[in-house]
């Protein structure tokens, strides 16, 4: 009879450059049990940081940790080609992004680069995912056959150069291939360092010296003998997989496929009713893009939100894309101020395609603001600084949550702050432009969206950072910074067009620096405000000397009948002299 389970042994083994002490290589696997290894599968991973960077083996590490973490909690929704490309893609875009921001950004060689090589099995069918210079082979009994291809550029007399690594570009393209598993196939993964001498004779004699099924034991001799061969003065690293059984084949995988790995969209809800493991209780929210439900989980007892796709847009599969990603962003971004997905990854496997968040008790920001419609400066700063440290927690991912407004913030019982919807976020890597600094279109409210998503410029977290300062005016005055002005632009000149009200038109009662750090914070040019969310907080507690010196009015604001009345008598002036200078012309 056909075994029902995965079974697969692994053995690795990485060891720095003799006369190194530090080892830019670095590996790692997932062998998950239960619903997690029926749903995702096994995987293993291995990247190799360039020599020429002091932290190359910062970039390995984290290639090889964010490809493991973020691949187990992608949707189910996803296949295991999307979700490979979409988390090495993301990944990719934040290894880049620490390079803009430090001395790499003028020499890639000294950046968070490196090389990354994968392979996931799952079911009956393995994923190679490869971009750089490491290797994975397949072993047979007299030869190696190398199934990645080697991204190295010839520039000539033996001379050769890196072409395609993780983090040396704001995009990369990734190789991806898939083929049927066999049981009692071996694979072996391998840095650069580690292929020196590599062959089949070698790697059957490892296998054959190591006691029993010490796959580690082959792998760290196989490390050894690379290192010990004239001229290798690398760092090296070898995993070995065996595959020792596969689970029975299925039919109809194809159909399967078609339907989005297999998730069928939600049946109508209602209260009472049984979903998934959950008990409806009832509706909490029905927009075009999605309704939501309260349901408690039959096994644990707790309160979570349940998120399907709107009626009418289970037709639209890039709404379906961008819907099932928002459970991941959860995942991915650990804060106490953004909304976490609910349940463990080794939950049972779904059916249907939907979204479990946590529930979050307490009232929106909107019924706050009605509560409380003139606060106290230090109340206001409060919230603010909680939304903030979720932004952050976003950016910091390369992340951007595009729909900041009122009904997005929960203030629970202890009055912390809780971004809660993520359906809008953006993330770098995981759109066709991934060369453009962020998306172009606004995605939220537009009364809270910073003007440059209207005007094609494209958003960053600095947009982010406009959607926090709106919420921290309204907060204060109960009003919009521009009022309904933002929603009209379409074009630049419609952006220098819009007009700031002043805060204490409203709140004479504050101090005027208050209205000078919104007023920066609230710039229609991105360049003109704050650099980040961080910078806003700070001036908000601590201004500084170009907030707090006097700002000296206008002479239009101070005494606009002497305004106009001087415009008036230079007005009469210039027609005098024009009418003068006609008459002695002539």
């Amino acid at each position: 009879m056909s075994p029902r389970t995965l079974q697969v042994s692994l053995g690795q083994h990485s060891a720095a450059a003799p006369g190194k002490a530090l080892n830019q290589d670095f590996h790692g696997a997932m062998l998950p049990g239960g619903a997690l290894l029926a749903r995702k599968g096994i995987a293993l991973a291995v990247a190799d940081g360039i020599g020429s960077s002091p932290v190359s083996q910062v970039a390995s590490a984290a290639a090889v940790r964010c490809f493991l973490d973020d691949y187990y909690a992608t949707s189910e929704a996803w296949s295991v080609r999307r979700a490979g490309l979409r988390v090495l893609a993301a990944t990719n875009a934040w290894l880049h992004a620490q390079d803009r921001h430090s001395h790499a950004r003028l020499d890639r060689d000294r950046g968070h680069v490196c090389t990354f090589s994968a392979l996931i099995l799952k079911d009956r069918s393995l994923h190679l995912f490869h971009v750089g210079d490491s290797r994975v082979y397949r072993v047979h009994a007299q030869a190696l056959e190398q199934l990645t291809q080697d991204h190295r550029v010839n520039l000539g007399d033996g001379a050769t150069l890196l072409g395609r690594a993780l983090g040396a570009q704001a995009s990369v393209e990734i190789d991806h291939h898939c083929w049927p598993a066999e049981a009692g196939e071996l694979y072996l993964l391998a840095t650069d360092g580690a292929c020196a001498g590599l062959d089949a004779a070698r790697v059957h004699a490892a296998l054959a010296a190591c006691e029993g099924d010490d796959l580690d034991a082959a792998a760290r001799q196989l490390v050894a003998q690379a290192q010990s061969t004239p001229g290798c003065a690398d760092d090296a690293t070898v995993q070995i997989l065996r595959i020792d059984a596969l689970p029975a084949a299925t039919h109809g995988s194809g159909s399967l496929q078609a339907r989005r790995e297999g998730l069928a969209l939600p049946p109508a809800l209602a209260p009472r009713s049984q979903f998934e493991g959950f008990t409806l209780v009832r509706e909490l929210h029905v927009g075009p893009r999605s309704h939501v439900h309260l349901a408690v989980d039959s096994h644990s007892g707790l309160q979570a939100v349940i998120k399907v796709p709107a009626t009418e847009m289970r037709e639209n599969a890039a709404h379906l894309d961008s819907f099932v990603l928002e459970e991941w962003v959860a995942r991915r971004v650990d804060s106490p101020h953004v909304i976490k997905a609910f349940g463990a990854l080794q939950a049972p496997a779904r059916q249907h395609l939907f979204v479990a968040l946590e529930h979050v008790q307490g009232q929106t920001l909107a019924q706050w603001m009605v509560d409380h419609p003139r606060p106290g400066l230090d109340a206001v700063r409060g919230l603010v600084t909680q939304l903030a440290r979720g932004l952050q927690a976003l950016h910091q991912c390369e992340m951007l949550h595009q729909d900041l407004r009122p009904e997005n913030v929960m203030i629970d019982p202890q009055g912390t702050v809780k971004l809660i919807d993520l359906g809008s976020a953006w993330v770098a890597g995981l759109h066709d432009e991934a060369a453009a600094p962020g998306p172009d279109t606004p995605a939220g409210s537009l009364q809270y969206s910073a003007p440059e998503y209207f005007t094609g410029q494209g958003g960053d977290a600095r947009s982010d950072l406009f959607s926090l300062a709106v919420l921290c005016y309204q907060m204060l005055s109960g009003e919009l910074p521009y009022g309904l002005q933002v929603t009209r632009v379409r074009h630049s000149r419609d952006v220098q067009a819009l007009r700031y009200e002043s805060l204490r038109t409203h709140r004479p009662d504050l101090p005027a620096w208050v209205d000078a750090v919104l007023r920066k914070a609230l710039h229609p040019q991105p360049h003109r405000r704050q650099e980040a969310v961080s910078e806003f907080v700070f001036d908000l507690s601590a201004p500084g000397e170009a907030f707090t010196r006097p700002r000296r009015q206008p002479l239009v604001q101070r005494h606009p009948v002497r305004f106009w009345q001087a415009c008036t008598a230079l007005l009469a002036m210039a027609l005098v002299a024009q009418a003068a200078w006609h008459v002695l012309g002539r």
